[in-house]
């Protein structure tokens, strides 16, 4: 069974199938931020989201990282690195120079346990 959670008018935010949390492309509202501030907003909705299909950040198997300028990765990773637990480190690939809508300095794609 497929369970879908926080529609959209184009996609469900959630999905979960035996055990996995899938999360879609999240993106910051606040396009005037850094890409430090768009990475602590994306997280901040990461853990919501995660809450909202029964997990945590500490269970992302997976993380997908598009960026439109890859010179800020050092940035990204401070965030990053400040939000998880060494532990807890997903595996992770970092995209950069990925067309993103404009203002979109990164967009972050996760895959968890349940």
């Amino acid at each position: 069974m497929i369970e879908r959670k926080v529609q959209t008018a184009i996609h469900h935010r959630i999905a979960i199938h035996n055990g996995v949390v899938y999360i879609g492309g999240l993106v910051a509202s606040d396009k005037s931020k850094d890409m430090a501030g768009q990475t602590q907003e994306i997280c901040d909705k990461l853990d919501e989201l995660l809450a909202e299909a029964g997990t945590s950040k500490d269970n992302i198997l997976q993380a997908m990282i598009y960026s439109s300028d890859f010179s800020q990765k050092d940035a990204l990773n401070k965030v990053w690195t400040d939000w998880i637990a060494p532990e807890h480190l997903p595996t992770r690939a970092f995209i950069g120079g990925a067309d993103l809508s404009e203002g979109i300095l990164v967009e972050i794609v996760v895959t968890a346990a349940l």
